[in-house]
């Protein structure tokens, strides 16, 4: 009986917050499902559907959780909006926001999964707030993309926009011409082989002429504003080490303040941050057996819920007592992996208060 209480008071006082922040967009039931489902992706992080029946916190037998969960995924359709909204109003600072454009992928059998993932970069990390589901293998479409980033427009409004970051796949005439003529700053990396066209002379140039003679860590950028895929745009570059950890060209585009780039650029990486978090060092979303587009995006949506919450407890706890530093300088995990196992621990044994207390951190307000 004791347990019973336990568990029904706990899932009484996350409803009582998801409430608040759903209001009218969705129903109780759905609410109360997706309380379900964060607490119990929370204790065993991991999307695998078995697992996550089993650490449902119900009354009902792991069986019937499990279909409970393939309904949801199969025939509730979720307005992923929503779930955006709910990012945006928890993130731990406000606007306007540095946006970083990338792709995440795995493959489940001869499936390719692959997610257009726009995030709103912070400390550290990048935290997803909208996606796309392509059909396909390879890099997004220009059409994509722009589809992407007017929903954040739509929802959120251009001023919330400091800067787009991107990598070389994410470049195109048609693409860098819609930024510039909604002047959405951009810091977008190009090939080396790129071809540059001096304005004031017309003469057209490889993009890596421009840098001869970099030497490691030394940046540079170009005054004078230059023409690349048919648009005008500054220009800078660097020499920086791959990821073989062989010095290389890095060479950005930009809507206007190269001077800038050096520091904001490497911001970009937070993004791939993220991406660990929902994988390997997380919730380990490549676990799912799921390959249809519909699916993959509403477990995505709710994977989300669980990654911005996790991390908001990481803060108030490194706020309290600060993350270990170790010797190569770097913290000896992440805020998102601090704030995840502290949730799994207090969810495992049963402590309401600080449940309570935790819960907190899925306020609005």
């Amino acid at each position: 009986m004791d347990t019973n209480t336990r568990v029904e008071s706990k899932i009484s006082i996350l409803n009582d917050a998801l409430i608040k922040i759903f209001g009218s967009d969705l129903n109780l039931a759905r609410i109360k499902f997706i309380g379900l489902f964060i607490i119990a992706l929370s204790k065993v992080q991991t999307v695998n559907f078995e697992k996550i029946a089993v650490a449902f916190e119900s009354e009902a037998k792991t069986f019937s959780s499990l279909r409970r969960i393939q309904r949801f995924i199969a025939e509730f359709l979720l307005d992923t909006n929503i779930i955006a909204r709910l990012v945006f109003v928890l993130l731990p600072h406000k606007p306007p926001y540095r946006l970083a454009l990338d792709r995440t992928n795995w493959k489940l059998g001869t499936k390719n999964i692959n997610l257009l993932v726009l995030s709103i970069v912070y400390q550290g990390v990048a935290f997803p707030i909208l996606f796309s589901m392509m059909n396909k293998f390879g890099n997004s479409s220009t059409a994509e993309r722009i589809d992407l980033l007017e929903r954040y427009i739509e929802l959120f409004g251009i001023l919330s926009i400091d800067c787009l970051l991107a990598d070389r796949e994410f470049i195109g005439d048609d693409w860098i011409g819609f930024l510039n003529n909604y002047n959405i700053r951009y810091h977008i990396r190009i090939r080396e082989n790129f071809k540059v066209i001096i304005p004031r002379n017309g003469h057209i140039i490889k993009a890596a002429w421009l840098f001869n003679g970099l030497k490691f860590n030394q940046f540079v950028y170009i005054r004078k504003i230059v023409k690349v895929n048919n648009q005008l745009c500054y220009i800078s570059g660097s020499k920086v080490l791959n990821k073989k950890g062989i010095p290389e060209l890095q060479i950005i585009i930009s809507f206007n303040k190269p001077d800038q780039v050096d520091t904001l650029y490497k911001e970009r990486w937070q993004i791939e941050t993220a991406f660990k978090a929902l994988k390997s060092s997380g919730f380990n979303i490549e676990d799912t057996h799921l390959t249809e587009s519909d699916r993959v995006g509403k477990l995505f949506a709710l994977v989300m819920i669980a990654f911005v919450w996790a991390y908001k407890i990481g803060i108030y706890l490194n706020s309290l007592k600060p993350i270990p530093i170790k010797k190569h300088g770097r913290k000896a995990y992440s805020f998102f992996k601090f704030g995840l196992n502290s949730l799994a621990k207090i969810l495992n044994n049963n402590n309401l208060d600080m449940f309570k207390n935790y819960c907190d951190f899925l306020s609005c307000t």
